[in-house]
């Protein structure tokens, strides 16, 4: 199986909004996920430009091609088991 790539915006905005909780993933992964993934840290990626639509949405994961916004430890772990899930279903 390809492993799932989760891509974590690490710039100023997205860090001190909760990225830095994210990154942990990369040596404390549940035992269920943590052989099915590989971490990313991209320093910005200009999600946030648009003020009036996406301000204050961030942190910004990908989870292979699919973004969360607003993204927390907990959202991004359910993303990760739900590309394992369709990942074994087909």
């Amino acid at each position: 199986m390809e492993k799932i790539k989760v891509r974590i915006c690490v710039g100023t905005s997205c860090f001190v909004m909760g990225a830095a909780q994210i990154q942990s993933l990369e040596f404390n992964a549940p035992a269920d996920i943590a052989d099915s993934i590989e971490i990313i840290e991209e320093r910005c990626m200009n999600l946030c430009k648009d003020i009036k639509v996406k301000y204050n949405r961030g942190p910004f994961v990908f989870v292979n091609d699919r973004l969360i916004e607003e993204a927390s430890y907990e959202k991004v772990i359910n993303a990760i088991r739900e590309e394992i899930k369709k990942s074994c279903e087909k």
